[in-house]
């Protein structure tokens, strides 16, 4: 296969545009695909859509014919490689069906089936099952192509590790996990990380692959909902979790500090831990501790939603009938990623105890159709002002933007309560502030 030939990144959102520009930063062509008429009309604008991402750099990699963006699968028949980056959600919301829902792989797969032709690379690094590359996906691209996988083009699983939002979070310097597929499927997608990524890790197969990318999540998952456990134990005590983990993260050796929240958010965290629960119940398994850990961080929001109440109570209010500013929407601090946040649940919750329930966030001006929160759809981030913010009767600090005015809060604000330790260092009224 001729190295010089361009390769396609299927899914031009947080995962598929960052690896599209480090891609076409180091000299290769890159073709993005996307159902999306509107991000293609921007990114071949040279326009970025995603706040982390400068339109600088968009530009750049655009006006150097190194990326351009289509809806046009065949021209995937120009392509040396095909790297799927589409969304792996859950069917269901319930603990009960929660199902993988791979349809976005799987129709991504019949889209780039017929246009596959013998040597092509396809890699997907969406978070899944193991089982997933080389069982579902493999079935489709080798039913709409006629072709056999690991003989006439090559399969493998690399998974992404973006961290939106964290200037550290380089593709060349975050080393890659790469498993095929059959070894010489590895080896050619090996060969074409190399390209662009300093660190390799290959493993034995995709299914290690794949598990490995679904254990650094649990991880995350299982440690936050430790933690938030030990939120709730502490503060019965009257102890601030916070200034526990500041000490504890003195010790130099067996602690990692992670922080507790109003609850999971992100695409990743909230929902892959769901995928190895529904594949492990195939082989006879229970993942208890991976369940427990879910049911501990779902219950986050109820949690702060009863705290916001009790703090109304000490001003003789009560949550019917108040007003409650929720001071950052997206899941994250400094991104416009609101997928899966924890807000959306907090400001459900709180207008079914018929409060009224406004948001400021500098990043997410307008909040977006999604299939998850469709009646928010349309809402519009209130200016943070301090005739803003006293007409409120609390303050509820979801997310900790870094451009955010916290002591105009903190000077403002009737009621504060915290779930992120925002104000830490501003001086606020003991007896209007409250964590939760």
């Amino acid at each position: 296969m001729n190295a010089d030939l361009p390769i396609a990144i299927v899914g031009l959102g947080y995962v598929g545009l960052p690896l599209a520009l480090h891609f076409a930063d180091a000299g290769l062509k890159v073709i993005g695909l996307d159902l999306d008429p509107a991000k293609i009309e921007r990114l071949n604008r040279g326009e970025s859509y995603i706040l982390h991402l400068p339109t600088e750099r968009v530009a750049r990699a655009v006006n150097s014919g190194n990326l351009e963006a289509s809806a046009d699968f065949s021209r995937i028949r120009e392509c040396q490689a095909v790297l799927i980056c589409v969304p792996t959600p859950l069917k269901g919301s319930a603990e009960s069906d929660r199902e993988p829902d791979l349809s976005h792989v799987l129709n991504t797969g019949t889209a780039l089936a017929p246009h596959l032709h013998p040597g092509i690379l396809v890699v997907l690094e969406s978070t899944t099952y193991p089982g997933t590359t080389d069982g579902d996906l493999r079935c489709v691209l080798e039913k709409g192509s006629g072709l056999e996988a690991g003989v006439d083009f090559h399969l493998a699983y690399s998974p992404e590790r973006e961290d939106p939002g964290n200037p550290a979070s380089d593709v060349a310097r975050i080393p890659k996990v790469v498993g095929g597929y059959t070894p010489a499927c590895r080896d050619r997608a090996l060969a074409l990380y190399g390209r662009v990524v300093k660190t390799l890790v290959p493993v034995a197969d995709c299914r290690v692959a794949e598990a490995v990318k679904l254990t650094e999540n649990i991880f995350r998952a299982v440690n936050i909902a430790m933690v938030n456990e030990l939120k709730v134990v502490y503060a019965s005590m009257g102890i601030d979790i916070w200034e526990v983990i500041a000490a504890a993260a003195t010790k130099p050796f067996g602690f990692m500090p992670f922080y507790p929240g109003p609850g999971l958010g992100g695409h990743c965290i909230p929902i892959d831990p769901f995928y190895l629960t529904w594949k492990a119940r195939e082989f006879g398994q229970e993942t208890r501790f991976i369940q427990l850990a879910g049911e501990i961080n779902t219950a986050m929001p109820q949690y702060v939603v009863n705290q916001v109440r009790a703090a109304l109570a000490t001003r003789g209010k009560t949550l019917t009938g108040s007003r409650i500013l929720l001071l950052g929407l997206a899941y994250k601090p400094d991104v416009d990623d609101d997928r899966e946040s924890p807000g959306y649940v907090l400001w459900r919750l709180l207008e079914e105890a018929d409060a009224s329930v406004e948001y400021h966030d500098p990043h997410i001006p307008l909040v977006r159709p999604s299939r998850e929160h469709r009646h928010f759809a349309g809402r519009a981030s209130v200016e943070l002002t301090a005739e803003v913010i006293e007409g409120f009767d609390a303050v509820l600090v979801v997310t900790r933007h870094g451009a955010v005015d916290y002591p105009l809060v903190a000077q403002s604000a009737a009621l504060i309560i915290d779930t992120r330790n925002a104000f830490a260092g501003i001086p606020v009224p003991a007896h209007l502030y409250f964590k939760a």
